[in-house]
């Protein structure tokens, strides 16, 4: 069974008006290892789960951490939001900490406007070798999560017409993105180092690919969702990616090749699910064509079907994932929340509510 652990940036807002404060030193001041820690912006903070094996224990182990920064949060006077970007106004403070004022200098408007809230999946690897042949498997499937994620409809107190606006924002980044496969560990880090060396990125920590191999543990790190706003939706997103590391391992370990889908092709499938999530048309995996999305997300679990019934979580997530289609993901339900309302703030704060299972 592979462990995997889930990584969740949090907005810090404001109680009642839902505008990003910073208050992020506040919030991790003292914290302990369970506790939050900072990110880029100090409107930010960020969580992350222990190496779990059950869906159950991922459960509890998100739930917790999100009512631990919650807790910390309030004493700060402030509240946590699973929000992918801020639909409130915001012009967002830098952590004064050297690594990330070098990159608001370096990377001006894109860093300074960097606001924007993800989650990041680990799925442990046997070796560098496997890991590689996972990424270079993963690549056709990593958009059909980006679309059930999909969670950052407004920025800068407008809608922005995309489901996940995070991506296009965090698309700047000159590393971002999805990636041509690798075929060994020698060509990835080869690629890697020639970006750090290139002089456009500052060290090895902006490598930010859509899906990498992680720097400090023996993981895959899939990076491409938008931060959920429903903790099962992080559930099921984990259990999802875990499924498709075991797959493309599998396929990996029997020689079988890469899918050989271009880069610009995978490009396009992710700007379609960024743009309408879950609400219309998404370029499927397989044919490259456009098709529902509630039939991509269907063929997504047969396609890792084998490898959810090994690990006990086929059940659990063909019933979370019908219960998102039938819901609708997080942008959805903001969009939903302001259409009653016409009120941003209240957006804002029935996402709070939302964050701690409310």
């Amino acid at each position: 069974m592979r462990s995997f652990g889930v990584e969740e940036e949090l907005l810090l807002v404001a109680p009642s008006s839902g505008i990003p404060v910073a208050l992020a030193e506040s919030v991790t001041r003292g914290g302990d290892d369970d506790g939050p820690e900072r990110e880029l912006q100090r409107q930010q903070v960020e969580t992350g789960t222990d190496p779990c094996t059950t869906l159950d224990e991922l459960s509890r182990q998100l739930r917790d951490r999100r009512d631990a920064a919650s807790e910390a949060a309030r004493r700060a006077g402030s509240e946590v939001a699973a929000l992918a970007t801020s639909p409130r106004a915001v012009t967002p403070s830098t952590t004064p900490a050297e690594r990330y004022l070098r990159m608001a200098e370096e990377y001006a408007l894109t860093a300074q406007e960097q606001l924007t809230c993800g989650c990041h999946v680990h799925v442990s690897i046997e070796s560098e070798d496997e890991g590689v042949g996972v990424l270079d498997r993963l690549r056709p499937w990593l958009a059909p999560l980006l679309a059930m994620t999909g969670n950052s409809p407004f920025w800068q107190e407008r809608d922005s017409g995309y489901d996940s606006y995070r991506y296009q924002v965090w698309g700047r980044w000159p590393s971002a993105g999805p990636t041509e496969a690798f075929g060994t560990p020698k060509v990835y880090h080869e690629t890697v180092r020639s970006m750090v060396e290139s002089g456009t990125l500052l060290d090895e920590g902006m490598i930010y690919f859509d899906a990498r191999l992680s720097r400090h543990y023996p993981t895959v790190e899939v990076r491409v969702a938008d931060v959920c706003l429903l903790a099962d939706d992080a559930v099921l997103l984990a259990a999802l990616v875990r499924g498709l590391v075991e797959t493309a391992a599998r396929e990996w370990r029997s020689g079988q090749p890469p899918v050989p889908v271009r880069t610009e092709l995978l490009r396009l499938a992710s700007w379609r699910a960024s743009r309408s999530g879950l609400s219309g048309d998404l370029i499927h995996p397989v044919t490259q064509r456009p098709a529902p999305a509630g039939v991509v997300v269907r063929a997504l679990i047969e396609h890792v079907a084998p490898a959810l019934v090994d690990a006990g979580d086929l059940r659990a997530v063909t019933e979370l994932a019908e219960r998102l289609l039938e819901r609708g993901n997080g942008a959805a339900l903001q969009r939903r929340v302001y259409e009653e309302t016409r009120d941003l703030s209240a957006v804002v704060n029935a996402a709070v509510a939302r964050t701690l299972g409310a």
